[in-house]
């Protein structure tokens, strides 16, 4: 009689569990859907920056590699997480905010204490990559 009850304490705390996870699984699969949604749109409007030619054609040309890369990166990201066991690696997250921070550089470069404060946010990002992938944090 004891361990019938033990069985059913454990059963409600992990049938909650479980249904969140199945929550969440389903919800980075559209989420993945909208992803794919708006890369082929990023695609299309990549193709149409390319055959323009203008000065302006060139900055809006590396802006949109770098969002184009961005919605990789959150895809990787997604794909990740269901190879490693419903698990999010904290060094997508830095790459991400490395090439979210590139991208608002060539975006606003207008002042120049702006920019020097997202190029010591990329520092950071950096630092942070490099210790979360050294080999004395991966033995731990």
């Amino acid at each position: 009689m004891r361990k019938i009850e033990m069985n059913e304490k454990h059963f409600f705390p992990q049938g909650i569990s479980s249904f969140l996870q199945w929550i969440l699984n389903v919800s980075l699969l559209i989420l993945a859907l909208i992803l794919v949604v708006f890369l082929a749109k990023e695609t299309y409007g990549l193709v149409l920056v390319l055959f323009e030619q203008s000065k302006e054609a060139s900055y809006l040309l590396v802006e949109k590699i770098v969002v184009y890369f961005l919605y990789f990166e959150f895809l990787a990201l997604i794909v990740k997480y269901f190879k490693t066991d419903y698990h999010f690696p904290l060094r997508y997250f830095l790459y991400i905010g490395i090439t979210a921070m590139v991208r608002l550089i060539i975006v606003d470069h207008s002042s120049p204490i702006n920019s020097l404060l997202f190029s010591g946010a990329i520092l950071l990002m950096v630092i942070a990559l490099f210790l979360v992938s050294s080999n004395r944090l991966k033995k731990s």
